[in-house]
């Protein structure tokens, strides 16, 4: 995941700073799923997580001013709400070299069990009651890739546990199967023609229901995958 957002990051840097507007817009959701998919892992990025991530809101709840503000949230601010790219350039190439540097610390990171498990049940908890509500892209709506690649990042931590939890419990791989499904299914449901999803906007108060629901039946059976530690 992290060879990959790296080199879509680059593409997405690229045409930010050529002034290609569109382009820019049409690689942002997609070069972000990569980092979201490893996001049950990202407090082992350090610092790097909210330098590349870090929402406005996040960057003012712990008293720092715009100016500290980073990433790709900051150039998803001046695409969709300024319409510009101009006067971003130095933001835009301090993704890349943050990107860079996240690229070149996750080969050297241990990862335990008990990382992944915790890391996926606890940011499946934030995608059930804060990320629901819009808040993760608040500019540009593509709250839905986002949500896609976080449950895809807590499934292929089920994937990896799975042959050890069925030796404990196979009750609970048949349910984590059933949960996965039905999440995905529910997702499947606002793709577009082309393979993306559509504008959060677009949802209705019943469809964000559903899926924070469904996230939330996920949730309890996925916080039991710690039965491979004891």
């Amino acid at each position: 995941q992290m060879d990959s957002f790296l080199i879509e990051t680059e593409k997405f840097v690229n045409a930010f700073l050529e002034g290609d507007i569109e382009a820019a817009k049409a690689l942002y959701p997609e070069a972000r799923m990569y980092f979201e998919r490893s996001e049950p892992i990202a407090e082992s990025f350090g610092e790097l997580d909210p330098r590349i991530d870090g929402r406005l809101a996040d960057i003012q709840e712990e008293g720092k001013g715009e100016e500290e503000w980073t990433g790709y949230h900051k150039l998803e601010y001046a695409l969709w709400v300024e319409n510009t790219t101009k006067g971003y350039e130095d933001v835009a190439n301090q993704l890349l070299a943050d990107t860079k540097e996240l690229h070149a610390l996750v080969q050297t990171v241990e990862v335990a069990p008990e990382l992944m498990i915790t890391g996926a049940v606890d940011l499946l908890n934030e995608v059930s009651t804060s990320k629901i509500t819009g808040e993760e892209e608040i500019y540009s709506h593509t709250d839905l890739y986002d949500f896609k690649a976080n449950i895809a990042g807590a499934e292929a931590i089920f994937e990896i546990l799975k042959e050890a939890i069925a030796e404990k419990d196979s009750e609970l791989v048949t349910t984590l199967e059933e949960k996965f499904t039905a999440i995905n299914e529910l997702l499947a449901q606002h793709e577009t023609s082309e393979g993306g999803y559509v504008s959060y906007e677009e949802l209705t108060e019943e469809d964000t229901q559903a899926l924070a629901s469904a996230v939330n039946q996920l949730g309890e059976p996925l916080s039991k995958m710690g039965i491979i530690l004891e």
